[in-house]
């Protein structure tokens, strides 16, 4: 997820365990204790994505997609990060350092802070495409969830409302509400946000704007409600996913029924759960290939066709009659594939993170990000005759398509 979501959710748990607490005899204690579950909850909310100062141990674009979400965003590795948070919080902060020598709630609500944020960082960044192999040493597998776009409003209105609405004056109040709102709209009218979740998105601030007016300074209900929005989001995208990957598989089992689907890649619109991006993976044995197929669904095209999801992301003009369009599709003999992995070092360390491996003539790409290897991250220079070095200290991630090598 972006760190704008990791760090409002990482605020609101942080503001949800501050009031769960007991209060501190001492105002200013109980200041500190604030700032402290704030502090800890949102720092630990992104603490893993430090791992990208790690980038530069390999040449690029391995450096970036090998150890990011890499050790950092695995269980076992966040036991000693949190540890080296508290300890840094420990020495870095006297104040912090003096409250939690005489409370053992605030050394309780640290614990429960640092520990949530860093299990909501890794929980968020299952949710959509990239994936994470968060049991790693045990099991290497990357886990995708397919379900929530990499930057998702719905994230930062839970986060943003809630807490804008304790700050003391409502001009203090209206100016991150009113940049919120004009955030929004600006990404509704370039295309990226339908009207419909532009107005949805606004209802739901709304309510949780009165909530936190009524709950008052101590209040729980809209921190819980925000939460529970949040999480009610996901469990509707994990369901318009799934009905969305049966969808493709069985129009792909109409157009090729020799062929058998490995894998289908769902990416969700921002606050959308009618219209998806969809890759797809099939192998055919007999004919010694593999196709890679790339297209949009709508899983409700009775309340939102085609042509009517939001143009940013869409790639070209739709069919309204239309519930899936394939808009690319490559076929590529498996025995290439397994010859450059075999002989070409570089690209097996690739194929680590590719999970829609296409090749072309010089370079390899990860369908997931683009169906060109322009502008596309995940791009890497193919050298056939592998005259390049071979790059030391690769991650040891499972293959994302091992059902092809």
């Amino acid at each position: 997820m972006d760190n704008l979501s990791h760090s409002l959710v990482g605020l609101v748990v942080g503001e949800l365990v501050h009031r769960t607490l007991p209060a501190q005899a001492d105002p200013a204690r109980q200041g500190t204790q604030r700032r402290l579950m704030l502090f800890a909850c949102w720092a630990a909310s992104n603490f893993p994505d430090l791992d990208l100062v790690l980038s530069g141990r390999l040449p690029m674009p391995l450096g970036y997609l090998l150890n990011h979400r890499g050790h950092t965003h695995t269980l076992l590795l966040e036991v000693p990060q949190a540890l080296l948070l508290i300890a840094l919080l420990w020495l870095l902060w006297p104040g912090a350092r003096t409250l939690l020598r005489a409370s053992k709630a605030a050394r309780a609500g640290l614990l429960a802070a640092v520990g949530a944020g860093f299990l909501l960082h890794l929980g968020m960044d299952a949710l959509n495409s990239y994936g994470v192999h968060p049991f790693y040493p045990f099991d290497a597998r990357w886990i995708y969830g397919d379900m929530v776009f990499i930057l998702e409003p719905v994230f930062w209105v839970a986060g943003a409302v809630p807490l804008a609405m304790t700050l003391g004056s409502c001009v203090r109040r209206a100016l991150p509400l009113g940049a919120l709102a004009a955030m929004l709209a600006y990404f509704t009218l370039r295309g990226f946000l339908h009207w419909g979740s532009l107005t949805a998105l606004l209802l739901f601030g709304a309510g949780l704007a009165v909530l936190q007016q009524r709950a008052g300074k101590n209040g729980k209900r809209a921190l819980c409600a925000a939460l529970l929005g949040a999480a009610g989001f996901v469990s509707m995208q994990g369901a318009a996913m799934q009905r969305g990957k049966t969808i493709v598989a069985d129009h792909l089992r109409l157009l090729d029924p020799a062929s058998t689907l490995l894998d289908t890649a769902m990416t969700a619109f921002p606050s959308n759960p009618a219209c998806w991006m969809f890759m797809s993976a099939e192998r055919d044995a007999v004919a010694g290939t593999y196709r890679l197929r790339r297209g949009m669904v709508s899983v409700a095209p009775d309340l939102l066709a085609l042509d009517a999801c939001p143009a940013a992301l869409s790639e070209g003009a739709r069919a309204r009659t239309a519930q899936i369009v394939i808009d690319w599709s490559q076929e590529t003999s498996l025995a290439r594939l397994r010859t450059l992995q075999a002989s070409n070092c570089r690209f097996d360390a690739w194929l680590r993170f590719a999970r829609m491996p296409a090749l072309g003539t010089t370079t390899a790409f990860d369908v997931r990000f683009s169906n060109t290897p322009a502008g596309n991250f995940t791009t890497l220079p193919i050298d056939e005759a592998n005259r390049q070095p071979c790059p030391a200290g690769v991650p040891a991630w499972g293959y994302p398509r091992a059902d092809l090598l």
